[in-house]
């Protein structure tokens, strides 16, 4: 199978294609390699995979010195035009489209960078699969969409009316698209909802990579909500597992759906799912096992809640087990040591010594 796999210079992105390759398949990475976060970071993970930060060019696509199957291109989603090329060129199987302008507090900051990235991006990635049909087309959604809902695990069957960020409001409307392209074009289309995903290669902006910096450096620790925060932490491997999992089961036409629908599937080739890992742990139990794995105690502030965030994320992933027979399970104790490990070896840290004084 040939895959067009969008954000492949990013956290999860990068994951994917180098699971998909590594298991024999064909991938066509694309990443516009913004500078939301270090971009030094970006490139290291194209190394990784064996495109060189020296030979990208705008628009140009860039083979691949450790595996011949990976082609990479730098290009922005929001230029239609050469994404159709791209599309006319590659004859691609599959798309799995996991670039976005990501943060939910910069959303604040920059309103602009995400109804350009997130809707634009996404209609034209929609488009590229009307014009160019796939077998598939797989996305990133988020469990920020959510929102406002207390309902605890939040299910796919649960309303998401009520977003409280615009980054979430970005993420309702894709799936919202993507079911007007099923409907319209028979388009096989299914959302993925990622709780709170951390893990070696992580993006520097999530909590896991900027306790560890404050950590390493002396700084304290930002404790938002005074530390009364619950998240469903998601290891990067059991996200991994669950996209390829769901990708390889296209979606298909729900036969039961009725005058009262299920909101996960629909009468169209339409799914989304929730892939976390069904667990949710406290902050502080959180830093506390970080603390422990970089060999350091943390200095904690205590913060108020910020805009756009939420008290608890909580996945109910029953119906993609029962689909896939996948349901994600690291422990965040050996999710933690794996990420650290990494950290250190990126940062050749060779020790990090407690001093509790």
């Amino acid at each position: 199978m040939k895959y067009l796999v969008t954000g492949t210079a990013g956290f999860i992105g990068f994951h994917v294609a180098k699971k998909l390759l590594e298991r024999g398949d064909e991938v066509v990475g694309v990443d516009s390699v913004n500078d939301y976060y270090d971009v030094n970071l970006k490139y290291e993970r194209l190394k990784v995979s064996g495109i060189n930060k020296e030979e990208i060019e705008w628009n140009k696509l860039v083979q691949s010195s450790a595996f011949a199957a990976y082609t990479f291109i730098k290009l922005d989603l929001s230029d239609k035009d050469a994404l159709m090329n791209l599309m006319a060129e590659s004859s691609v199987d599959v798309v799995i489209h996991l670039a976005a302008q990501a943060g939910v507090r910069f959303s604040l900051e920059c309103p602009d960078a995400y109804i350009q990235a997130n809707i634009q991006g996404f209609l034209n990635i929609l488009e590229i699969c009307r014009h160019h049909p796939v077998k598939h087309l797989v996305y990133a959604s988020s469990s920020s969409v959510y929102g406002a809902n207390k309902n605890m695990p939040f299910s796919t069957e649960h309303a998401v009316d009520h977003p409280v960020s615009l980054y979430a409001a970005t993420k309702k409307s894709n799936e919202l698209m993507a079911h007007t392209y099923s409907h319209l074009f028979n388009i096989p289309t299914t959302g993925l909802r990622f709780f709170t995903v951390y893990g070696p290669w992580g993006r520097p902006d999530m909590a896991m990579f900027l306790f560890a910096e404050a950590i390493r450096n002396g700084k304290p620790v930002k404790v938002f909500n005074h530390g009364q925060m619950e998240r469903d932490f998601t290891y990067i491997d059991d996200i991994v597992e669950g996209v390829l999992r769901v990708t390889d089961r296209p979606a298909t036409a729900d036969p039961n759906w009725n005058s009262d629908p299920k909101t996960s599937s629909s009468y169209v080739p339409y799914k989304v799912y929730n892939i976390g890992n069904s667990k949710p742990v406290k902050l502080l139990d959180y830093i506390t096992e970080l603390e422990k794995a970089m060999g350091k105690d943390a200095e904690k502030i205590m913060m108020p809640m910020q805009a756009g965030d939420v008290v608890s994320t909580y996945a109910d992933v029953s119906d993609l087990s029962q689909d896939t027979g996948y349901f994600p399970n690291t422990p965040l104790k050996a999710g933690v040591e794996k990420f650290v490990e990494w950290y250190k070896m990126y940062y050749k840290m060779e020790n990090v010594i407690a001093d509790n004084n």
